[in-house]
Formats: C-alpha cells, structure tokens, sequence
C-alpha cells in the first residue's frame, strides 16, 4: 500500500464514512488529486501503483468500489478487473483513463467494469460517478422479489437465482435486469434503459446496452431466454 497517499474520510458533519474506495493509479499526482476530492467527501482511501499490488489490497481491504487505471506498468486495468471477477469479487469497478475509443470503453465493460470516465476529467464528476455507482449496489430498495420464468430477482438483497442457483452479476448487471423485469412483457428500447441505468449520459451509446445484456443472458444460462431482442428497438422480458 501506498501510505503517503492513503487518507481517512469522513463526513464532517455527521462523522459518517462512506467506506474505502482503492485508487489504482501510476501517476501519482493524479492518484493524489483523486484521492483529495474522495476525502473530502467521506471517503477512505488507499491507492496502489500496480496491478498485482492492486489485487492483494482488495483481497486484504475489500474496499466499496476501486478507480483502475487501464494502463498500469505490470498488466492493464481490464486484466485486473477480470482477475477480480474470476475470484467472485463484484466490487463495482469505475475504469480512469485516457484512452477514449468505443472499443476500449466495450472492452472494459465486458470485463465486468460499472462505469468509464476518461482523462483529462472532472474530480468531481468522478467522486459523483463513485456515489451513484454505491447507490446502484446498496440504495434502499422495498420488498420486492421479482419472478420471470425461471429467474428470480431479489431486488432488496440484489441477488439473482436462476433455478434457485445463485448467479453472480455486476451492480451495473443488475440494474439493467432488475429494470427490465420490473416491467414483464413490455419492451424497453434502447434510450429507455440508458436513462434507467447509466443515466443522461452523452459518452455512454446504445452499444453499452447491447453488450451488457449479451453478459447477462451468459451469466443466466438456461434463464437466458426470458430476455427478448425486439429487433430496432430494444428488449424485454418475458416467461
């Protein structure tokens, strides 16, 4: 662990912690402005420079979420995440980085990432990102147990069972299957479900859509069919 750059936050009204956020970054002042903004706004923060580093300081820490830089001098960023998600570690993920193309923004959602902000950025949009990305994964949701053929959505707890088997999804996963089941029968289009789940966001396209629901009818096997392509338009879920 990078201790010069690891801070204790809190809120300093209410005492509150928000939890620990890793900051995987090799730039350090970067990793220090980053680190800056989360403090203030109630984080704790630990950073670390490499991948392998990364790894053991979420195995030991089990931070609330992780910023991974992809270009990391020991191995990328998509490389740890898929590391992560391999050892059933669904730590919501936000990727930093300068590398902008549409298919290293697919690339790293495909690896299980929650969301993608690119250099040079706002820290406080980050901060934003990381907060709505925890919303996601432990807001406050009613009773509800949701039932689609023979997958089932605990939507309180946020799990999945498929057959009664447990099925391990991302928070971002989740929220896209949750939002399609809480409307049986009925088709979402594209836009609609952006809005829902990535909000008003003009970096994230329609393609982001497409490959998140491609990962969800793997991760549901023989669940898979409840999730409709209406061709042009956008999908449903339907028995």
């Amino acid at each position: 662990m990078n201790d010069a750059a690891a801070g204790r936050g809190g809120d300093q009204l209410t005492g509150r912690n928000r939890g620990l956020v890793l900051v995987v970054e090799d730039e350090r002042a970067i990793a220090e402005l980053v680190r800056t903004y989360l403090v203030r706004d109630g984080f704790t923060v630990i950073t670390e420079s490499t991948g392998e580093a990364a790894l053991a300081t979420a195995r030991r820490h089990r931070p609330v979420a992780l910023i991974l830089d992809i270009m990391l001098p020991d191995m990328e960023g998509t490389e740890v995440c898929r590391r992560l998600r391999g050892r059933q570690d669904w730590t919501p993920v936000l990727f930093l980085t300068a590398r902008d193309e549409e298919v290293d923004r697919l690339l790293g959602l495909e690896m299980g990432a929650d969301d993608y902000v690119t250099k040079p950025f706002s820290p406080r949009e980050l901060v934003a990102r990381v907060r709505a990305v925890l919303r996601r994964t432990s807001g406050v949701v009613a009773e509800q147990i949701r039932c689609v053929g023979p997958v089932k959505a605990d939507v309180p707890r946020r799990r999945v069972f498929v057959e009664d088997g447990p099925v391990e999804l991302t928070a971002t996963e989740f929220d896209l299957l949750a939002h399609l089941m809480e409307r049986p029968g009925r088709v979402c289009t594209r836009s609609d479900l952006l809005a829902a789940v990535w909000g008003h966001r003009s970096d994230v396209g329609t393609r982001t859509v497409d490959v998140h629901i491609a990962q969800l009818r793997a991760k549901l096997g023989r669940g898979a069919a409840v999730i409709r392509t209406v061709r042009g338009v956008g999908y449903s879920v339907e028995e």
